[in-house]
């Protein structure tokens, strides 16, 4: 296999210490070119050596719980992490790269989580939310799962996207901009549509945007307050099996509906239904990739009377039919 025509594996029981590559089953990392993508590949003993240095990553415990993806390139490093539901999961991570840790889909019985410089968040309801913790800085997580959970870690090389030194540390912060490039990356992964220069240009923004003020610690004009915020935000995640009523996310954020729609979108960048309907879409792709229920019931689980109505719209949010999508994920090649 040449660098030209590289592809996405899972790590499968890695110990997360290092990104893994031997692409082509060598004893040890191979230093690649800058300009090429490198796609991680599942060992334990070897790891992603980019430029002559390899990466760490978030040590996972117990190993056997995680089905981890990853890509690398110059500067940037992303991984995907799938948790089996109901799962009891801790993440440690301390190193010389920043860390963005991405809650794509996870709810907690209880847990806590930790960057040093802060107080630990026991938030149970963390979907959507993201962690950001500077280089050097210590972190921690656990999770008692009530269902499946999704992860995408993004490593960050001070050197090639510098951050300034004033950038603390967050816990659970939402970022509208941020979090869409953090999906960009994770479908970029799903489909192994790997493209450095891609890669490089979303590294950057990231960098940029992650040492701008939280602007949820702020409330734009006509935006919603961050208790709003968190309020709305928690139903949908807690009813994405039901059809979105406005009216009950107004009630919620104690407003009128016209003034909560405005808001809302001025908050979250997206009108509440179409939040709502990339929400549940997000939680199909958790379902499908991770357990066998069938496209019907994964349909029926979140709301969806017609299968062909989940399907199209399935569809329309990500570019491939719900059977595609499965295929696409037992067609990967593991070692």
């Amino acid at each position: 296999m040449s660098p030209s025509s590289p592809e996405t594996l899972p790590l499968e029981g890695s110990t997360g210490s290092t990104l893994g590559t031997d692409m082509v089953h060598q004893q040890t990392p191979v230093e690649w070119p800058r300009s090429e993508v490198i796609p991680a590949r599942a060992r334990r003993d070897a790891g992603v050596q980019v430029v002559g240095r390899v990466i760490p990553t978030v040590a996972i415990s117990p190993t056997t719980s995680a089905k981890r993806q990853a890509m690398a390139c110059d500067g940037l490093a992303v991984e995907v992490v799938d948790i089996a539901a109901s799962a009891r999961v801790e993440y440690q991570f301390s190193g010389d790269r920043h860390l963005l840790a991405v809650a794509v889909q996870t709810v907690r019985r209880a847990g806590e989580t930790f960057v040093q410089g802060l107080p630990a968040s026991t938030l149970r309801h963390v979907s959507g939310r993201m962690s950001f913790v500077p280089a050097g800085h210590r972190y921690y997580e656990r999770h008692e799962l009530e269902g499946l959970s999704q992860a995408i870690f993004i490593y960050l090389d001070p050197a090639a996207l510098p951050i300034p030194d004033t950038t603390g540390p967050r816990v659970h912060f939402r970022d509208t901009l941020i979090f869409t490039l953090a999906l960009n990356l994770k479908e970029v992964i799903e489909t192994s549509c790997l493209d450095a220069d891609y890669l490089r240009a979303v590294g950057v923004v990231l960098a940029h945007q992650l040492h701008l003020p939280d602007r949820d610690q702020r409330k734009f004009r006509g935006g919603l307050a961050r208790w709003q915020q968190r309020a709305v935000a928690g139903h949908i995640e807690e009813h994405l099996d039901e059809p979105l009523q406005l009216s009950e996310l107004a009630r919620l954020a104690r407003l009128s509906p016209y003034h909560f729609a405005r808001s809302f979108k001025q908050s979250f960048g997206l009108p509440p239904h179409r939040y709502h309907v990339m929400r549940r879409i997000e939680r199909a792709k958790a379902l499908l990739a991770t357990s066998a229920m069938s496209v019907t019931d994964v349909g029926f689980a979140l709301g969806f009377v017609e299968t062909s109505t989940f399907t199209a719209t399935f569809r329309k949010v990500t570019g491939l039919t719900p059977t595609a999508f499965v295929r696409s994920q037992v067609d990967r090649p593991t070692q």
